[in-house]
């Protein structure tokens, strides 16, 4: 690879760098020290550089874009020592042609705004939201009375690759229904646990779920992940009977939320 490739993302994260570290407030002085002479706002290049452990020569070179593309260590640094946003930090990575670190958990809470959009939908439209660890974190009122409650128990009660190979399952979406819908849960939990590498709580339920299904364990021979956020689905409705939806999985990417909306099919 020649210079001039290996260089080109900074091309885009060298003025982004520049932007930020002008944005950033000059480190306090003591009262009784004389305020140093400042000709450009922020930080200077070597305050950056000492505070994200690398060298100033090496820091200038990112910002003027001569400089091969950085470790993603060093992006971290970067943004840990510019105090960027999880958004923030992102795009300097994108700049630098780096993906996005990976959230370690998904987000423990539900954007308010999104928990009002439920509930203004309580009589309209059902709808559901699980995290990135395949839990459900929120239901409105049209989704709990078409799934119906929730097990009263269990350490997997919320979790909805675990509901798929129970009993309740296969009597609101019949028997062919459920073999689909244990097939996509099985491929969920897989790519669940490619995101989540290291999370006890995907690890025990992949542990009982092989301990206890004869389906899971066929399904997981595959090697399926999943792909496809948009399905028809036929759901018996305990008092109107079977129903047909259209159902679609929105993502909040930051939070690692999952959003399911069923809207009746026409």
């Amino acid at each position: 690879m020649d210079d001039q490739a290996s260089t080109a993302p900074m091309h885009r994260a060298g003025p982004y760098l520049r932007h930020q570290r002008a944005m950033m407030a000059p480190p306090k002085q003591p009262a009784d020290w004389p305020a140093p002479r400042r000709r450009v706002p922020g930080l200077r290049r070597q305050e950056l550089a000492e505070a994200a452990g690398i060298s100033v020569e090496y820091y200038t070179r990112l910002e003027q874009g001569r400089a091969p593309r950085p470790s993603r260590e060093v992006l971290t640094a970067l943004a840990r020592a510019l105090g960027l946003t999880a958004a923030e930090r992102d795009h300097l990575f994108r700049l630098a042609g780096e993906l996005p670190p990976e959230p370690l958990a998904p987000d423990s809470e539900i954007r308010p705004g999104l928990l009002r959009l439920l509930r203004g939908l309580d009589d309209t439209l059902p709808v559901t939201v699980h995290n990135g660890r395949l839990d459900v974190m929120a239901r409105n009122a049209a989704a709990a009375e078409l799934l119906g409650p929730l097990s009263s128990a269990g350490r997997y009660r919320r979790n909805i690759v675990h509901q798929g190979f129970t009993a309740t399952a296969r009597r609101i979406l019949g028997d062919d229904g459920a073999h689909r819908y244990t097939r996509w849960a099985t491929a969920e939990l897989r790519s669940a646990m490619g995101r989540y590498p290291n999370d006890q709580y995907l690890r025990s339920l992949f542990t009982e779920l092989s301990a206890t299904s004869a389906t899971f364990r066929s399904h997981w021979a595959q090697g399926e992940v999943t792909a496809g956020r948009s399905a028809v689905k036929h759901l018996r409705h305990p008092t109107r009977g079977l129903l047909t939806f259209q159902s679609e999985m929105l993502h909040d990417a930051e939070r690692d939320h999952w959003i399911v909306i069923y809207a009746p099919a026409e």
